[in-house]
């Protein structure tokens, strides 16, 4: 018997149904027609985006982000982000229709400085937000910052920091699995790349530009991706080299950045900071060790305290054959992926391994459905279907286990489904994304997502919604709104005074 299947022998029924899941989902609120980015304000009958539980925005005043609670149980979660959606769109309605695009990859843009940054009020906490949203803008352009995704929020009870790193040097290992199955943007708008360097083929018509056999190009090099970043070297081995790791990044000047400053000449604020990061959040990764904060508090600062308390999925794209972007069967794979990651054997990871892995993310963003397209195991050459097969018949008793946990067969079916996929690479989303926009949309992007958009929008709206569920969520936007009102009254720093404080080195320290 190996580890893994030690490890499998021994859990236990009673922690396996402890595990929690919770969903962050973003998505661009366009105009009904789905031509363009939607320039209104955040419904003000959404309530505050700064201070609202489950209703927010990204990076954009234009890109809602709506936001479950841990769950226990695969369909309670699901149901909440459906009646989140419900709510959003009720309240879209009365805005004149817009939609949210379904697509993880952007509408038709205006032009890069017309991209709305997210507002979240006066307060100190508040500016600090959209001057951050400022900067990202100044470091990686805005139009990257409106690709939208999913985040998917996993713990289980019992695990240690050190098994929760562990946990995440094995998903960076395995995370082409992921992409391959639920990579959903292989073609987008020519708007997202105008002015930019890139390797994108157009379709016939010009109204969109792909790669063949791409998974997700919002995850390749066109996507979430930072040059900058890229010189960071963050190991994964523990807690506090993670930390250390971070706290360098967050503390040292970047020349590019001070280039940039602070302010601009007119006394605005171009940035939080001129570190490489200026704060954690701008740290990119397909996944992340997490700890809920306490106001005020240095994420950075929560984990060197505390530990780790969940991990945060952030390579998901959003499924534009699915009204609220996932659905329970891909919820439950990734489940029993995640306790896969936590269960196996991890060893340390190397400067060498992580060259690899990043290449071999890449590789399958850009060409994740190539017939033999081989991926690098320690050096050698190994074909991805292979290895992924070897990985996803591993999970089968940990399926198994989950299913006598919660009843029924629904974790082996997902994970049969999964499988099928690998011999089927025509039925994964990113295929199936270019077959419907081939057949039905002259191989427009932007035709296939409005309609595909417009069918979600019509589906939500139809579903039952009581009057109960409506005084909820009003309820919930008006305390919000009391709530941003109450932490604008209780400022009493100097904004300057307050940024300099919130970005000091001595945050960070435990």
């Amino acid at each position: 018997m190996n580890i893994l299947q030690e490890r499998i022998a021994r859990l236990d029924a009673n922690r396996l149904a402890g595990m929690r899941r919770g969903i962050e989902k973003e998505g661009l609120r366009v105009l009904p027609t789905g031509e363009a980015l939607a320039l209104t304000p955040h419904p003000a009958a959404l309530g505050s985006a700064l201070t609202h539980p489950c209703i927010t925005t990204d990076y954009s005043e234009s890109q809602i982000e709506l936001i479950t609670g841990a769950h226990t149980g695969v369909q309670a979660c699901l149901d909440e982000l459906t009646e989140i959606h419900q709510y959003v769109y009720r309240v879209l309605q009365v805005q004149g229709g817009e939609m949210l695009w379904v697509s993880s990859m952007p509408c038709n843009l205006p032009t890069d400085e017309t991209i709305p940054l997210g507002r979240y009020g006066s307060s100190n906490i508040g500016r600090a937000k959209s001057i951050y949203r400022m900067g990202l803008g100044h470091r990686y352009g805005r139009r990257m910052q409106t690709i939208s995704g999913i985040h998917y929020n996993w713990s289980l009870p019992g695990v240690t920091s050190d098994e929760y790193f562990g946990l995440i040097r094995n998903f960076r290992r395995h995370a082409f699995v992921l992409l391959y199955l639920f990579g959903a943007s292989p073609a987008l708008c020519p708007c997202f790349v105008e002015g930019r360097a890139h390797h994108l083929q157009p379709l016939p018509g010009g109204k969109a530009l792909y790669l063949p056999h791409a998974t997700s190009l919002r995850m390749g090099r066109l996507g979430y991706q930072s040059e900058a970043q890229s010189s960071l070297s963050v190991s994964y081995n523990g807690l506090q080299g993670y930390a250390n790791s971070l706290h360098e990044a967050l503390t040292r000047p970047y020349p590019a950045y001070e280039t940039v400053g602070i302010r601009n000449p007119g006394g605005d604020y171009n940035q939080l900071a001129t570190s490489l990061l200026q704060i954690e959040n701008e740290f990119y990764g397909t996944i992340r060790p997490k700890r809920t904060v306490q106001s005020g508090e240095r994420p950075l600062h929560a984990l060197r305290e505390r530990g780790v308390e969940y991990v945060e999925v952030r390579l998901m794209d959003l499924d534009p054959f699915v009204p609220v972007g996932i659905t329970a069967s891909t919820m439950r794979l990734l489940d029993v992926f995640l306790l896969h990651c936590l269960l196996s054997d991890s060893p340390p990871d190397t400067p060498a391994e992580i060259a690899e892995l990043r290449a071999n993310q890449l590789l399958t963003a850009g060409r994740g459905r190539e017939s033999g397209l081989c991926l690098q195991r320690q050096g050698q050459s190994v074909p991805l279907s292979a290895w992924a097969a070897e990985i996803l018949a591993q999970c089968a008793p940990l399926a198994a286990a989950l299913d006598a946990s919660s009843g029924g067969s629904d974790y082996r079916a997902a994970l049969q489904q999964a499988q099928g996929l690998l011999a089927r690479p025509e039925d994964t989303p990113s295929a199936r994304v270019l077959e419907r926009m081939q057949a039905e949309h002259g191989h427009s992007f932007s035709s296939f997502t409005t309609q595909q958009s417009q069918q979600a929008r019509d589906h939500l709206l139809a579903l039952p919604w009581q009057a109960a569920q409506q005084a909820r969520y009003e309820a919930l936007a008006r305390q919000s709104i009391e709530a941003q009102k109450a932490i604008e009254a209780a400022d009493s720093l100097p904004f300057e005074e307050w940024r300099q404080r919130y970005v000091s080195p001595e945050g960070l320290l435990v």
